[in-house]
């Protein structure tokens, strides 16, 4: 459910919040009406990964901040053109791609290197050198794993800020010289945007909000501060220079050039906590699961953060200004979801077009008996095992192109249950209904399927737009347009329409799939930790 309440404007009036988008493969531009909290104008780029090697993936900062400002330009253009004008935007929000790590010079203002992705994985041999670090008074694998993960809610891996920071002191000579002379800025790319919007060289805010910093790997989720035991134990120089972490809603700054000069920037959220804030997910309980390339599924759990023991992580969902206390969630990644259709239309050439999957997987009323694991890179929460493989089981002479369709929305269908029960173990308590979004949620047929997979209901809001509504929403709850209040917005509701004793022997299946997919990368000297989580 959906719950605005419009404060301060009477019904003549309207004001509009503008959202900045920078996700990791376009940056975007969006302005929401006070009124409707629908979006009245956007403008959108795509931005540009550079892979200088395999598994690498970088981008070029200064490129994003051009394409911010553009879209932004552009936007305000297409308001004028339907006679609003662009100094009714009353505040701005902003909504990143979270982990990807940025380093630049203080004085200058110009990157000291291209900005690491999230997805980039060059620091699994940094991630084995920490997991073999000796920690006082943990003495085996399990208990490190606590300890660190109690301190900041993470595992080991790759993903988080804190190893690409290592790599490019490391190997980015520019960088170390930089913190030796307290020179160098550390941030993640809503850091970088803020600080460069609200001035740069010229008194730019040097922020990141709790969600962003959550994903580091050195901030204490309990106290919401750099961790002096995190920083010590990753060998954080003193003298590198860290944004302060500020709530998700509050005012950090004001644009200092272009048509929005002067307007608050108050509102900062990672992409997948602002898709929970989009969807309305404010109690404990709610949960919803964004469908892109990959799918993320984050669990509300209120005011207490739930370390996992289930092969999830903990982090921050929010925190709505000052003196407002944080909300905490449990968060499961899939590695493949959408990308497991594009391998279908691209790579095998079986289908033309991702509608036409949808219709070839609707023609049959099963999968005929195959499953299909897309675990192409590994497997992701809650397995975490790198050495999986993509895997299909149960091929029969019947098998067609339409049972391999539907075993394909099936798999990516299955590894969300998968989540969603250990979510429910972490808890103790069942998701009764799923929201959903992303690009993916777009496809009635998919979500039928998801639903008697998962046997609940599955929410999707009319407005799809709801990574960028939460960004807009935190910005507006700061400057006091907007309050939560029982307003109810329309959605689609998926019930299920097969029992669970049907989908029970189903499962045991996909989880024998599952088996099968493990165990076809190992070296030949297997390494005692596993690549993704050792820890």
């Amino acid at each position: 459910m959906f719950y605005l309440f419009i404060l301060k404007m009477s019904a003549a009036e309207e004001t509009f919040v503008g959202a900045i988008d920078e996700g990791t493969s376009s940056t975007r531009f969006l302005v929401f009406s006070s009124k409707t909290h629908q979006p009245i104008a956007s403008h959108q780029i795509s931005t540009t990964n550079i892979t200088l090697h395999e598994g690498w993936v970088e981008q070029d900062p200064e490129d994003i901040l051009m394409k911010v400002k553009e879209t932004i330009a552009v936007t305000c253009e297409k308001l004028k053109m339907m006679n609003i004008s662009p100094s009714a935007i009353a505040a701005i929000g902003v909504t990143n791609q979270r982990e990807t790590t940025l380093v630049w010079d203080k004085y200058t203002g110009k990157p000291l290197y291209n900005a690491i992705i999230w997805m980039d994985m060059r620091t699994q041999s940094i991630v084995d050198r920490f997991i073999n670090k000796r920690i006082p008074n943990c003495h085996t694998l399990d208990e490190k794993k606590r300890h660190l993960q109690f301190k900041c809610g993470l595992t080991m891996n790759p993903y988080f800020s804190v190893f690409k920071l290592v790599w490019l002191m490391e190997n980015v000579p520019e960088v170390s010289k930089a913190i030796q002379e307290e020179r160098c800025m550390f941030g993640t790319m809503d850091t970088w945007l803020i600080w460069n919007l609200t001035g740069g060289i010229n008194g730019g805010v040097h922020i990141t909000d709790v969600t962003n910093a959550s994903r580091t790997m050195l901030m204490n989720i309990h106290s919401l501060r750099w961790d002096k035991a995190l920083i010590e134990f990753f060998e954080m120089p003193s003298k590198l220079l860290y944004p302060e972490i500020r709530s998700c809603s509050e005012v950090y700054g004001h644009m200092t050039d272009g048509p929005l000069a002067e307007t608050p920037i108050s509102g900062c959220i990672g992409d997948q906590q602002a898709a929970l804030m989009g969807q309305m997910c404010f109690l404990a309980g709610q949960a919803k699961c964004t469908f892109g390339t990959g799918c993320f599924l984050l669990y509300n759990t209120g005011r207490k953060p739930v370390i996992s023991t289930h092969g999830l992580l903990t982090t921050v969902a929010y925190k709505m200004g000052k003196h407002t206390d944080p909300i905490y969630a449990l968060e499961g990644s899939v590695a493949v979801a959408g990308s497991a259709t594009k391998w279908l239309k691209d790579n095998l050439c079986i289908v033309d077009s991702y509608k036409n999957i949808e219709v070839m997987a609707d023609s049959v009323e099963d999968t005929n008996g195959i499953h299909f694991v897309p675990a192409f890179s590994g497997l992701y929460a809650p397995y975490w095992k790198s050495d999986a493989r993509g895997t299909i089981t149960g091929l029969t002479m019947e098998t067609t192109d339409a049972h391999l369709m539907r075993a394909t929305l099936e798999g990516i269908c299955y590894q969300t249950k998968d989540v969603m029960q250990s979510m429910q173990s972490d808890t103790g308590h069942p998701i009764t209904a799923l929201n959903v979004d992303g690009g993916m949620s777009t496809s009635d047929t998919f979500l039928k399927i998801l639903t008697n997979v998962c046997c609940l209901p599955v929410v999707r809001p009319k407005m799809v737009e709801t990574t960028a509504l939460g960004a807009a929403l935190a910005a507006g709850f700061s400057v006091g347009i907007w309050s939560m209040h029982s307003v109810k917005s329309n959605c689609d509701t998926f019930i299920q329409t097969l029992s669970e004793e049907e989908q029970k022997s189903e499962y045991v299946l996909w989880k024998k799939a599952i088996d099968r997919s493990i165990g076809w990368n190992k070296d030949d000297e297997e390494n005692e930790y596993d690549d993704f989580a050792g820890f």
